[in-house]
């Protein structure tokens, strides 16, 4: 953790955190957001638990360089749980000139870990929506 990306105390703190490590351009910053037995929900379907895989994912997204916009429409607290309900988007032109379109609405499960500080253990970037196969 470095002081100037700085983990969550505060649930609220959870997608502002995220945002800035996200638009650092520092995948590791990201990746730091995450608890050693994260999961992420690709857009397939697969559960993944490999950290590598799950930072190669997110690293595709920040690479494009653009902005992440996002709407926290719900925040659910149990005691060291929270479950964050937000649309996010990726939009605009990507490295190669070709126009990026990305976004959906997510539901994802934060914990508060032992140290104070929060971290995602289920990031499921599109929700509910049907998957499709890569």
């Amino acid at each position: 953790m470095s002081e100037f990306f700085p983990l969550p105390t505060e649930p609220e703190d959870i997608i502002p955190s995220l945002v800035k490590r996200f638009s650092s351009g520092e995948v590791s910053a990201q990746m730091a957001m995450y608890a050693p037995e994260a999961v992420f929900i690709a857009n397939d379907g697969r559960t993944v638990t490999d950290h590598a895989e799950i930072s190669a994912i997110i690293g595709h997204d920040i690479k494009l360089g653009l902005p992440l916009v996002t709407n926290v429409r719900h925040l659910f607290v149990a005691g060291d749980t929270a479950q964050i309900i937000l649309d996010w988007s990726i939009d605009g032109k990507g490295p190669d000139g070709e126009e990026v379109h990305l976004g959906g609405s997510a539901c994802d499960i934060a914990r508060r870990g032992p140290d104070g500080f929060w971290r995602y253990i289920i990031d499921n970037n599109q929700g509910t929506a049907v998957r499709q196969p890569a």
